[in-house]
Formats: structure tokens, C-alpha cells, sequence
């Protein structure tokens, strides 16, 4: 019985090596939004092909993939990424680039890939995923009063307490200049021309310092999607910048945040495919990927988080089957950031801006960072 019971945990365990080394390992955000996409097409993707499907969490870039690609021990398959790091990995050869109608399913009316995705790609190597915002949030419980701009955020005055600010500078200096009075309008164009100025970004990191340094505000730098919601919730900020889609969860969870739209920036994000990665040359990796990315893939993901699909025939999908949430009683379209109430004032984020400029911005805003 012993040696019975050793062979069987041995091929158990050679099993469990050989489906690891099998499954098509995809990098993302980590919490609720991996989480939705795990159980919205992931899972699905996995049934349906009879691919397993791993996901792993990182905090963004592209350090951790050139590290590998250096080792020579590439080990991801695809990574959901912002579009500036499309364009750096595109250009670096870190990623495939796509012949988008022929590796991406057309919508169910036959509708071809492009021209069912709501804008054209940033670069040759990605697939839009989601739409989302960088918005911000405030705990009612813990505000007197109701902020309803982005003035309001840097308002210490008449809403004293700590912020919580993205780590990095992309989006923060958006919402500073937006707070100096640029009206973003439909798409922030000339949010992106007051930053390209001379001095315009010398001026938006100084309205943030000018925050942090504020006796009656102060800073709580953020680098995970959970952290806002629970910095509101356990009230070590009043406000707090974020993604659209963990302040909702938080208030299907009961957390009394509400967000605020104004100024919001209107975001994408994009899967991209690591060239030489474990299942690039077997071809796995691309199918799960266009299958995740399919009309009912994208929808499957708006029942567990408020960020909106790319594609048009995804949005008709919800539309037609709400309430679409998981819970069976929510209707989803309304919360997105998207939706008309929503994108009455909004920036779109600009990839090209912080693909030529985030090396010198990011060294401004570490060294503002390092003198608080």
C-alpha cells in the first residue's frame, strides 16, 4: 500500500508539472479586475478550449518581462498592459504584432475585429481589453459636505484630510492640471497641451507637492487597485484617486464611497502577447487570447466589475441581458465610465505623451516625491 500510495503522489505530482507547463500563464492587475477577468473569460476560455489557464499579479511596467527575456527564461504569455507600454514593447520587440482581422474573432454578425473595437490600437501589438477611469472617491461617512469637482480634491480648506494619490505621475498630473482651472471637455486635448508646454509639468508636480506639503491635507501614495477603497474605508484618507471599477465593488460590498466624475480620465487597457513566450510557437497563447477577447469573452467580465468592454457587439450583449451584474439585480451600463452622465467632462488618456515623455516626468516626480 505504501508503494502504491508514492506512485500515486509521484504521478500526481508529474501531473500537476505537466499541466503547469501546458497552461497559458496570463499577467495582470491582481484583485477584484483579475478576479473578473478570471471568472468573466478566463475560465471559460479554459472549458471551452481545454486549456488551462493561470494568472498572475504584477504592479505594471515592463521590467519584470525584460528581465526574463533577458534570463532567457521567459515564463508569461500575455500581459494586460497601459498603451503607452504597447508602443515601448512593440517597439523593443518585446511583443507580437497582430494581423488584427485574421487573429481576432469577428462580432457575432460578422462584423470584423476592427471595426467592432470602439477606436484603432496604439500600436501593432495590441488588443483592447477594457475601458475604465482614473477618477477619485470619497468615504460620505467621513467628508462634511459634498466635493463635486476635481477642485474639490485639492481643496484642504473646506475638506481637510489626507489624499491617496497614484504612485506614479501618469494621472496625477492630468487631475493637478484640470484642478488649475484647464477644462478637459470631451477627450482632454488641452489638458496634454498645457503639460507639453514650457513649465507645464514643473507646474502640475508642484500642485500635488503643494497638496502633499498642506498642513491640513497630506499625501498616501497608492500602487495597488485595492488600496484607495480600503485607505476611504479604514479612514487614513478623505479622498482618494483610483480605478472606476474597485470603488464600485467596494460599494456592492457596502462601503459608503461615492465617486466623482468630473475630470475623470477615460482610459484603456490592452492585453499584449510575449514573443517567445511558453506558447507563442505552439499557438495556445493566441487562442486563448482571441478567445478571451471574443464578444461574449469581454462581456463575461462587466458582470463582476464596472469597467467597460471594447467592443460595440459586447456593450449590445449587456445592454440586451440586463441587469447584467452578478448579483442578478444590478444594471451594469449605467456604472460604467462611459455612460453619458459620466463623460460630461473627461480626459482621454494620451499613450503617445507618456510613451516620449515618461522617462523625464518620471524622474521629476521621484525626486518631488523624495523631498516631501
Amino acid at each position: 500500500m505504501k508503494k502504491l500510495s508514492k506512485l500515486l503522489l509521484a504521478l500526481s505530482f508529474v501531473l500537476s508539472i505537466t499541466t503547469s507547463a501546458f497552461a497559458v500563464t496570463v499577467v495582470s492587475w491582481g484583485g477584484a479586475y483579475t478576479e473578473s477577468q478570471k471568472l468573466g473569460y478566463g475560465d471559460p476560455t479554459a472549458k471551452k478550449l481545454g486549456i488551462p489557464v493561470n494568472w498572475v499579479d504584477y504592479t505594471g511596467g515592463l521590467s519584470e518581462i525584460k528581465a526574463q527575456k533577458e534570463a532567457g527564461k521567459i515564463t508569461w504569455d500575455i500581459i494586460d498592459v497601459y498603451a503607452k507600454d504597447t508602443i515601448i514593447g512593440c517597439d523593443e520587440g518585446i511583443f507580437v504584432e497582430f494581423d488584427f482581422d485574421k487573429d481576432f474573432a469577428p462580432a457575432p454578425d460578422g462584423t470584423k475585429a476592427s471595426d467592432d473595437f470602439f477606436t484603432g490600437m496604439p500600436s501593432k501589438c495590441a488588443v483592447g481589453n477594457i475601458l475604465y477611469s482614473w477618477n477619485f472617491a470619497y468615504n460620505k461617512n467621513n467628508v462634511k459636505g459634498t466635493p463635486k469637482s476635481v477642485k474639490d480634491f485639492f481643496n484642504t480648506k473646506k475638506f481637510p484630510g489626507k489624499r491617496a494619490i497614484y504612485k506614479g505621475a501618469m494621472s496625477s498630473i492630468e487631475i493637478a492640471q484640470a484642478a488649475m482651472g484647464t477644462k478637459a471637455g470631451k477627450g482632454g486635448d488641452k489638458i496634454y497641451n498645457k503639460l507639453a508646454a514650457d513649465g507645464g509639468v514643473d507646474k502640475a508636480i508642484a500642485k500635488i507637492k503643494a497638496l502633499c506639503e498642506d498642513p491640513k491635507g497630506g499625501c498616501v501614495f497608492w500602487n495597488a487597485g485595492a488600496q484607495p477603497p480600503e485607505l476611504l474605508a479604514n479612514g487614513e484618507v478623505v479622498m482618494a484617486t483610483g480605478w472606476n471599477g474597485r470603488f464600485f465593488n467596494a460599494q456592492m460590498e457596502g462601503t459608503p464611497i461615492v465617486q466623482v466624475w468630473d475630470a475623470q480620465i477615460l482610459d484603456y487597457e490592452y492585453f499584449a502577447m510575449v514573443k517567445g513566450g511558453p506558447n507563442d510557437a505552439n499557438g495556445k497563447a493566441m487562442k486563448v487570447l482571441r478567445e478571451m477577447t471574443s464578444t461574449e469573452g469581454l462581456a463575461g467580465s462587466a458582470k463582476y466589475i464596472a469597467y467597460a468592454p471594447w467592443r460595440k457587439s459586447s456593450i449590445a450583449i449587456m445592454e440586451a441581458g440586463e441587469p447584467w451584474y452578478k448579483d442578478g439585480k444590478t444594471s451594469m451600463v449605467q456604472h460604467m465610465p462611459t455612460a453619458p452622465a459620466n463623460t460630461k467632462n473627461y480626459i482621454l488618456m494620451n499613450p503617445e505623451f507618456w510613451a516620449d515623455n515618461q522617462d523625464e516626468i518620471g524622474e521629476k516626480w521621484e525626486a518631488m516625491k523624495a523631498g516631501l
